[in-house]
């Protein structure tokens, strides 16, 4: 039978086992601790590089100018075309896509063109825009009293340019004077049927033109979509608060598509 010391000594022994086991226990929970915070230290530092490296690579340019603002219009002579023949309208309906911005937003004026109707009208168009006739020109008129409309396909910015020729006679013109909102039609000088050129005219609200002693305005087309942009820009008005001049909010056809 153990001795009363012998039971001490070995008492003694479980109770030093054990306080090695509770300090080993111990060192291990911390040595956890310390790998966490070291994780989660590392994982901040990578969240704080990639933080950076998001708005470092999002902040824009200042050189670059406000990002969407629309190009200004090119302002110069293009008068060395030829009129197309009438036939290179096909008779037929053509689609065209006008990629037009104003201010800070873009929008495909989408057209619908009767080449059936008005074959004249629709292969000037269809040759002048593609061969880029149109791009970087301006909107150089917005009219809001009596008439609505937005005119454009003047390069030259002014009212009088054109492709270096003009064209007539006056083509499908409606007999009632009306030209109903969402009308693509042929601008001309007054009483004479025989000056269209580029310009045209988008309608934006129903119109009554009354006919000169030259007749009406060709009509060779529909907007199909995108009136909400001329809207948009008639709304905002011509410069100074005038009824009929340069829109406000200037207007430019970055290109034309057609098929």
């Amino acid at each position: 039978m153990a001795s009363t010391k012998q039971r001490q000594r070995a008492e003694q022994a479980r109770q030093a086992d054990k306080r090695a086991q509770r300090q080993a226990a111990k060192r291990a929970r911390k040595q956890r601790l310390w790998s966490l915070v070291a994780l989660f230290t590392v994982l901040a530092l990578v969240g704080a590089f990639v933080v950076a490296a998001l708005i470092n690579t999002t902040e824009p340019d200042p050189a670059a100018g406000a990002e969407g603002a629309c190009p200004a219009g090119v302002e110069e002579a293009r008068d060395t075309y030829e009129l197309a023949d009438p036939s290179v309208a096909e008779d037929r309906t053509w689609t065209v896509s006008l990629q037009a911005c104003s201010g800070d937003t873009n929008a495909d004026i989408e057209l619908e063109l009767d080449g059936a109707a008005a074959p004249q009208a629709v292969a000037n168009f269809v040759t002048l825009a593609q061969g880029g006739y149109f791009d970087g020109t301006g909107c150089h008129r917005v009219t809001t009293q009596g008439i609505f409309v937005l005119q454009c396909g003047d390069p030259t910015y002014t009212g009088s340019g054109s492709p270096g020729y003009d064209f007539g006679p006056v083509e499908n013109a409606p007999a009632d004077d009306v030209y109903p909102a969402g009308t693509v039609a042929m601008a001309r000088r007054g009483d004479d049927a025989n000056s269209m050129g580029s310009q045209f005219f988008l309608v934006y609200e129903d119109s009554t033109i009354p006919s000169d002693t030259a007749g009406g305005y060709t009509v060779f087309g529909t907007i199909t979509s995108g009136l909400d942009f001329v809207q948009a820009v008639a709304d905002a008005g011509a410069a100074g608060g005038a009824p009929d001049g340069e829109p406000a909010n200037p207007v430019t056809i970055e290109g034309v598509e057609t098929q």
